[in-house]
């Protein structure tokens, strides 16, 4: 059979710096073969040819048919095709095998299928970061003995290569927040644009196009980043990360063999193993981190998830004020001074030491008026709650304002006191409950009593099980016990 000029081209090639055999095998031919070529200086004779037609190949009688399987199946593996033909034909052995891969790679290249193309792709220094989790069950990483089953938030920038990783378990909101948090710290630079992918705790759907949450974008904007994330079910655009979690747990794997042991003591000692793996990493990508650090500006000084402190003096309408936002507190409180720790999205009071109350943040101007602070002490002075400045925020959802007026519509002199008893119910069992019930009441154009509320709201505690516990005997004890002076004897 004729060699193809690529093959004869390939056997010139490896011919100047390989022997012989490796060359005739880099180009897929006999060495008789490339013996000949080579002496012609690569130029096929008609002697060679004739020569090489007189050769038959085993697979002509059944290349036709295994053209068609390709065709209609080209993610055949030749390993698969050779054992259907040995199989089905006894004259067929493995050593056929180099033959027919050749044969298949061919007919790949000339009529099969296109293979995906990469796009190399430009990253500017401190342009990007990337983040993502990797599932790390492989790593047989065990802890006191026991299975540790984790993923890795895996960071890390396309141009330098520069890369860090936390332990955690799972892509939430939280650990994604507090695995950027950390990275950007301990790299000590915040570059412009943050890609993920399409992870809920950082994209929804707004109808069919998927946005940033709120939540993602506040953290962004403190640290001045342009989210941006992969096209849906396109994880190659985060590219750099996901090849990156290939060669990071290869690496960890093959530390973990030099070690001879993938046990360790404790999760701290397990997390020292893996930064020494990420430090040896990033050895050799300093100069080109030295680039990005010239042109990446400095994190904020306070990180998204740290607290600003602020003391706060609990007034007598049971409010303090924090961070230009109002918000009730317990009137047990009332004349305390407090410490409020302040973070991104909740605010924490505490007594000395001690945490009385965490509370969502409201924005400067904003309040936050929990009704259950109030409510026993506006049962105390009804006449107080139709002209309460904050009265709407003590309606839990429309339904209440909605039996609210219905009061005031039919039971005017009585309309403050018996809601408030409804809203104490409230506060004392489930919310929940009690605005079912009005939404029943409300259907039925009655007048909302409490009375009638409690009938629909109660749970029947039921009858409790009779349990009898046997009484032990204690001869069996006294049995036992006879035995211990001859056990002791005996060690």
């Amino acid at each position: 059979m004729t060699c193809t000029p690529q093959q004869i081209q390939i056997l010139m090639k490896y011919s100047k710096t390989h022997g012989q055999e490796i060359a005739a095998a880099k180009a897929g031919m006999s060495v008789r073969t490339a013996r000949a070529y080579r002496a012609k200086g690569g130029v096929v004779t008609e002697e060679i040819a004739k020569n090489a037609s007189k050769r038959t190949d085993i697979f002509d009688g059944v290349w036709a048919e295994i053209e068609d399987m390709l065709s209609i199946d080209p993610g055949l593996q030749v390993k698969t095709l050779m054992q259907m033909l040995m199989d089905n034909d006894e004259s067929f052995h493995w050593g056929h095998l180099r033959t027919l891969q050749r044969r298949v790679r061919e007919w790949r290249a000339l009529k099969g299928p296109g293979n995906d193309v990469k796009f190399r792709q430009v990253h500017v220094p401190g342009k990007q970061s990337q983040s993502d989790w990797t599932h790390c069950e492989e790593l047989n990483v065990t802890i006191d003995g026991v299975p540790f089953p984790h993923m890795l938030f895996h960071f890390m920038l396309p141009y330098s290569r520069w890369e860090t990783a936390y332990i955690s378990f799972s892509e939430s909101y939280d650990n994604l927040v507090s695995g950027y948090t950390r990275a950007i710290m301990e790299l000590g630079a915040v570059p412009s644009e943050h890609r993920t992918d399409n992870l809920t705790a950082a994209v929804t759907s707004h109808g069919s196009r998927p946005v940033f949450t709120e939540r993602w974008q506040n953290v962004m904007d403190h640290y001045g980043v342009k989210p941006t994330r992969n096209n849906s079910g396109e994880s190659h655009e985060n590219g750099s990360v996901e090849k990156s979690h290939h060669l990071l747990k290869n690496e960890l794997d093959q530390a973990l063999r030099l070690r001879k042991s993938r046990e360790f003591v404790s999760v701290p000692e397990y997390e020292k193993f893996l930064r020494r793996t990420l430090d040896k990493r990033n050895r050799g990508r300093r100069a080109r981190l030295t680039e990005e650090m010239e042109v990446m500006p400095d994190p904020p000084e306070r990180a998204w998830n740290a607290a600003t402190e602020e003391r706060v003096v609990v007034n007598a309408f049971s409010m303090v004020t924090v961070g230009k936002a109002l918000y009730t507190v317990p009137s047990r409180l009332i004349g305390y001074e407090l410490r409020a720790l302040v973070y991104a999205e909740v605010v924490r009071l505490f007594l000395g030491n001690t945490l009385v109350l965490e509370m969502p943040k409201q924005i400067p101007g904003g309040k936050r008026v929990n009704y259950r602070h109030l409510v026993g002490h506006l049962m105390r002075k009804p006449g107080a709650f139709a002209g309460y400045v904050f009265r709407d925020d003590l309606f839990p959802s429309l339904v209440f304002r909605q039996t609210y007026d219905r009061l005031v519509e039919q039971k005017p002199e009585r309309a403050e006191k018996v809601y408030l008893s409804i809203l104490h119910h409230a506060a004392m069992g489930s919310e929940q409950d009690v605005e079912v019930a009005l939404e029943l009441l409300l259907k039925e154009f009655g007048t909302p009593t409490l009375e009638a509320v409690k009938e629909l709201t109660q749970v029947s505690a039921g009858s409790l099980p009779e349990i009898l516990i046997p009484v032990p005997d204690l001869f069996s004890y006294d049995e036992l016990l006879s035995f211990l002076p001859r056990a002791h004897k005996e060690m």
